[in-house]
């Protein structure tokens, strides 16, 4: 037993030993009255916590909102889409967060967060001793969780505020682990301006994910939610630096950072992430999330079971390369500037990989921030006329349904076609006319007036529906309003839809829908419970991993086009040899691999096309004005074209090229056949060629009917007749039916004399026979104009107003008769008649001795 003190009960027992009853007890009220005023607070504190309901952002994951980040096929961030209310926002698990950021906040923050319920008498008595003794705030006395309950719900800074935030956080203290409590923080506090969440702001200031911050880029953004807007780093770092270096010293002083650490950190300068990454293909974003590429192309429709991509989608998968888009913007930009004094203000590009119908590259103009060249709009789904970029498909349906073939001979000559409108008469864009020209040697270099010619022979409603298949299906008014001049592009499509149709040639004729998603993943913040782990969003797979978008693929994989004849065509178009005469040496489509290439110009240089493919890739290009204005003589190959190149081998080195798969031998054959004919050669052929035919055409293929050896005078040039042998030679001539036969004689090709020699005998035949120069099955034609045609009088022209009549008509026949209204008018060469115009419905046909009457054709003029 202790023994007592020398000075007996000390001063405060003697002092209270002195008081009378009345004042003990006084004292003991005045105690008791004190305790009272002390312990209140808190009494009335818990009771507020547990009349405080959660607020509902705790329980609901699906009222979290957060931006979406888009990515590359490789996984790139091409840009992030920020959360309703305008943050960048991304929700981790703190389990992903790292310790090191966890450290930082916990000494810059609350170093007690693990001992406290929530509000921290200690830092609370610190924060106003502080502030009555240097009369400013030195410290706040906030927990984390009551900064946690300040975000979720905003007070004023008043004492009544200041007591409702403390009442929530110790309700959320009631209701939510430690661990819940900090993750909630982590994903809701502002670390920046517009940032929301550690995830984002890390993301956003140093282009890494948390977990794989430093200590002192930890300390930097532990330090941003005292003052989102004072720290932030892109005013200056100095304020931010200052500020870390506390934290890391908090971060030593509490034992939650080694001396060495914290030296290292202190050192290491605030380094940003370099900008000029977060704005990639803003086009294709916007019509991915604008549903504007179609079915299938991008994400599933919302009411699916699927997310609605902002807010709810945490991250979505493109297709495209960011290596091969960021190339071809530049590619574009560099086209535009290059072809600016020939007054072409934009340019678009898109790349499609084959197999799939995946969109490799999606640039919709050069410069979506050139306001003067409407860069905002989407030259890939703009409606622009194809020009020449449609005839393989007309092309390819007329070996489908005429029994064309790339032999074939079709007409190039002055032709003209009747429409609701008028008359319509194609040219080339040479200017020219080309006489008998093989299909092959039309399509690779783009002559106009063979492919209207055979538009015109399949109908403009199948060229429509052949073309509908293909998925151009803009081209949705009645095929009269488009006639013959479909086959020139005499419509409107989108450029993606293009690069689809050539996609489907490249493929052999089966048709893919476009694809520019890979794969999205939603948006499933753990619910702040137990259960939150096993939950799963039903739009994605039980492991987490993105699902893949429903296939709403209309007719996926149908064959649209027969392969033996799409084949054909992929020749034709890889054929560098063929496009010679229009295109010369070292053109644009001249590349060092092979690529099957057309071009387009649409009417008024208004619309560039170049579009093409290798058995891997498809590359469409457009230049031109969004506002439609003319480009200054701008032509697909001198315009398009190059960019087109350019694009092509950028591809190349994302899909290395290789040469086409050769013809199958079952289906198709390789033939030789007559230059000028395109049938099996006979000797009279003095040229031959190698064509690729399907087996059952080279098969059925016969002999040249356009070469003929005829007996001539040599004195004369005459034909020989019954002269002595040694007055005789034997020369080959061409020989053309009337549709071809003017323009045979305004060209000087080699034609057969209609007269005998008069130093011989008499022609062979009987009296009365056809001249030996005009052939058994020799037949006139009306040449002009077409049957149906429509002539209108202007009564505002005094002047004779008269149309000229012309007559196709084969060699041999010197004279012809013009039938009309049952009228004959004898004609000789050039076998046109110039005839004045008369009110009312005519009929006219053209009569020949020695050759067939041509069809009746019928013709009115009002």
């Amino acid at each position: 037993m202790r023994a007592p003190s020398p000075e007996g009960p000390g001063r405060a027992g003697r002092w209270l030993a002195r008081l009378g009853p009345r004042a003990r007890r006084i004292l003991r009220r005045a105690a008791q009255i004190a305790v009272a005023l002390a312990v209140a607070p808190w009494l009335l504190l818990a009771a507020l916590a547990a009349l405080t309901p959660l607020p509902p952002e705790l329980g609901a994951p699906e009222d979290h909102a957060v931006s979406t980040v888009l990515l590359d096929r490789h996984g790139t961030v091409l840009r992030e889409l920020r959360a309703g209310d305008g943050a960048r926002a991304r929700w981790l698990p703190l389990s992903e967060a790292g310790d090191r950021i966890q450290r930082a906040l916990l000494a810059a923050e609350d170093r007690r967060f693990a001992r406290h319920p929530g509000v921290d008498p200690i830092a609370i008595a610190r924060a106003l001793g502080q502030l009555a003794a240097e009369r400013r705030v030195v410290s706040g006395g906030s927990t984390i969780t009551q900064q946690l309950a300040r975000t979720l719900v905003p007070r004023p800074r008043t004492a009544r505020g200041k007591l409702g935030e403390a009442a929530l956080a110790l309700r959320i203290e009631a209701s939510l682990s430690k661990r819940e409590i900090l993750e909630q923080y982590l994903n809701r506090v502002a670390f920046g301006p517009g940032l929301r969440g550690v995830e984002a702001a890390s993301r956003f200031y140093f282009d890494k994910p948390t977990r794989d911050l430093s200590l002192a880029e930890a300390a930097a953004l532990a330090s941003m939610p005292r003052g989102p807007a004072l720290y932030d780093p892109r005013r200056g770092t100095g304020p931010l630096e200052r500020r870390r270096n506390r934290v890391l010293d908090r971060m030593l002083a509490a034992g939650l950072a080694g001396e060495a650490e914290v030296a290292r950190a202190r050192a290491e300068p605030i380094a940003l992430a370099p900008k000029g990454g977060g704005l990639g293909a803003p086009h294709l974003v916007r019509a991915v999330l604008g549903g504007a590429l179609g079915p299938g192309a991008g994400l599933p429709a919302e009411g699916a079971g699927a997310a609605s991509p902002r807010g709810r989608a945490t991250s979505i998968t493109l297709t495209i390369d960011r290596g091969l888009q960021r190339e071809i913007e530049v590619l574009a930009q560099q086209t535009v500037r290059g072809l600016s004094d020939r007054d072409v203000g934009a340019a678009a590009v898109v790349v499609i990989e084959n197999a799939t119908g995946e969109i490799l590259a999606y640039v919709g103009s050069h410069d979506i921030d050139d306001a003067a060249g409407l860069g905002h709009n989407d030259g890939v789904l703009a409606l622009r006329q194809p020009g020449s970029a449609l005839k393989p498909f007309v092309y390819e349906l007329a070996m489908e349904k005429l029994g064309f073939t790339a032999a074939t001979v079709l007409p190039d000559v002055e032709l003209s076609f009747p429409t609701a409108d008028g008359n319509y008469a194609p040219r080339n864009y040479d200017g020219r006319f080309h006489g008998p020209v093989r299909l092959r040697d039309a399509l690779a270099n783009s002559y106009n007036v063979p492919a209207v010619w055979a538009a015109a022979a399949l109908g403009p409603e199948r060229v429509l529906a052949r073309l509908r298949e293909l998925g151009l299906r803009s081209l949705d008014r009645e095929p009269s309003r488009y006639g013959v001049a479909i086959a020139l592009g005499d419509g409107e499509v989108r450029l993606v839809d293009l690069a689809n149709a050539y996609a489907t040639l490249a493929r052999g004729g089966s048709y893919l829908p476009v694809r520019a998603v890979r794969s999205f993943a939603p948006s499933s913040p753990p619910r702040p419970s137990s259960q939150a782990a096993s939950s799963v969003s039903p739009a994605s797979s039980g492991s987490g991993t993105p699902a893949e978008p429903p296939a709403v693929l209309p007719e996926r994989g149908a064959r649209v086009l027969d392969a033996a004849r799409a084949r054909v065509v992929v020749d034709i178009l890889a054929d560098d040899r063929a496009r010679l005469a229009s295109f010369g040496e070292g053109n644009a489509l001249d590349l060092p691999f092979p690529v099957a290439a057309k071009t387009g110009t649409s009417k008024g240089f208004r619309d560039n096309i170049a579009v093409g493919f290798t058995p891997d890739v498809t590359v469409a290009v457009w230049v031109g004005n969004f506002d439609g204005s003319p480009m200054g003589g701008v032509s697909g190959i001198t315009g398009a074209g190059p960019l087109f190149r350019d694009a092509m081998l950028a591809a190349a080195r994302v899909r290395p090229p290789r040469p086409f798969d050769p013809p199958d031998p079952e289906q198709l054959a390789e033939v030789e056949v007559c230059a000028l004919s395109g049938m099996r050669p006979t000797a009279a052929c003095p040229h031959h060629r190698r064509e690729l035919l399907p087996r059952g055409d080279a098969a059925a293929l016969s002999p040249c009917d356009m070469h003929e050896t005829v007996r001539i005078d040599r004195r004369n040039g005459l034909r020989a007749g019954a002269c002595p042998d040694a007055a005789v030679e034997e020369r080959v001539f061409e020989r053309y039916d009337a549709e071809l036969t003017a323009w045979a004689r305004a060209a000087g090709r080699p034609l057969a004399p209609d007269a005998a020699s008069p130093l011989c005998g008499a022609l062979p035949g009987a009296p009365g026979a056809p001249p030996a120069g005009a052939g058994a099955g020799a037949r006139v034609r009306v040449a002009y104009p077409p049957d149906g045609a429509r002539f209108v009088l202007d009564p505002s022209i005094n002047s004779l107003q008269a149309i000229r009549l012309r007559a196709d008509v084969p060699p041999g026949v010197p004279r012809v008769r013009f039938v009309l209204d049952g009228r004959p008018i004898e004609v000789g060469p050039p076998f046109a008649l110039d005839w004045p115009l008369v009110a009312g419905a005519h009929r006219l046909r053209i009569d020949a001795d020695g050759a067939t009457a041509s069809e009746e054709i019928a013709f009115s003029v009002e």
